[in-house]
């Protein structure tokens, strides 16, 4: 069996866009009569990730399980070395853990300010710092899972909405940094998508109805939506996209006047 040269990396693949990443990867590998290499980062065990574990295994992928808070100083340079360790290389890198802590910034805490930076924010660059001399020789790719609350602010969300805002700028300027060496660098902004931090909310079949009103193409996106993106912009399809945000909402944040009450009501001409 021949081996498939993407070696990547998936933080926050326990559940959610990481863990549909993770099996995509697997399947288009399987798919093409090759051997995925993936590790996978939780940040524990857990059954869901042992599970995650197996599901790969079963679909003919070489896994490195790995577990690391991204909030921490040390985790994102230990989970590349080691996969780097393993694998020989790093081909792919997704940036994908991220946390919340709702609440107006007029009570938010210095504490969970730090917190939420430091998993949303700063996790990136240190992988990123980590990765590069292994992305360099493979020319390989980076995507970070930004948010569309990161272009689009919303109140009582806490430090969430800058932290993916400064993501996206990292993205940015990373891309200018990593692109002379043949690294590119990109982010997605998912909208709308059922998620295990998401799951409590369309759990109430009214709210869930009256989101997907909001969106123009009818429908709450799902992790697989997010990670056929992300594997596009891993590929070589996507060889000359480089310093980009993908803003994956349905269409979402672009229909704010179409939610103004009385719109249908103007008269046309």
């Amino acid at each position: 069996m021949a081996e498939v040269k993407m070696r990547v990396l998936v933080t926050g693949a326990t559940s959610g866009i990481g863990r549909a990443t993770c099996i995509r990867l697997a399947l288009k590998a399987k798919a093409q009569g090759q051997c995925a290499r993936i590790a996978p980062v939780g940040r524990r065990p857990s059954r869901e990730f042992k599970r995650l574990v197996s599901e790969l295994r079963d679909l003919g992928a070489e896994v490195l399980p790995l577990y690391g808070d991204m909030g921490t100083i040390d985790a994102p340079d230990y989970v590349v070395g080691e996969v780097i360790k393993k694998f020989g290389g790093l081909d792919g890198l997704v940036s994908n853990a991220g946390i919340n802590q709702p609440g107006p910034l007029v009570h938010y805490s210095v504490a969970d300010w730090d917190r939420i930076f430091a998993v949303n924010t700063r996790a990136t660059w240190l992988l990123a710092k980590a990765g590069y001399p292994a992305l360099k020789e493979s020319h390989g790719a980076i995507v970070a899972v930004a948010s569309m609350s990161g272009t689009s602010p919303h109140a009582d969300l806490g430090a969430y909405g800058p932290s993916k805002a400064a993501l996206i700028m990292l993205v940015h300027v990373l891309a200018q940094e990593f692109g002379r060496d043949g690294i590119r660098v990109n982010a997605i902004s998912p909208g709308l998508v059922h998620t295990g931090m998401t799951a409590k909310v369309y759990a109430d079949p009214r709210i869930s109805a009256e989101r997907e009103a909001l969106v123009p193409i009818g429908r709450i996106a799902t992790p697989e939506d997010m990670a056929d993106i992300i594997l596009f912009l891993l590929s070589p399809k996507a060889r000359y996209v480089n310093g980009h945000n993908l803003i994956a909402d349905g269409g979402l944040t672009g229909n704010l006047l179409g939610r103004l009450p009385g719109m249908s009501q103007i008269k046309r001409g």
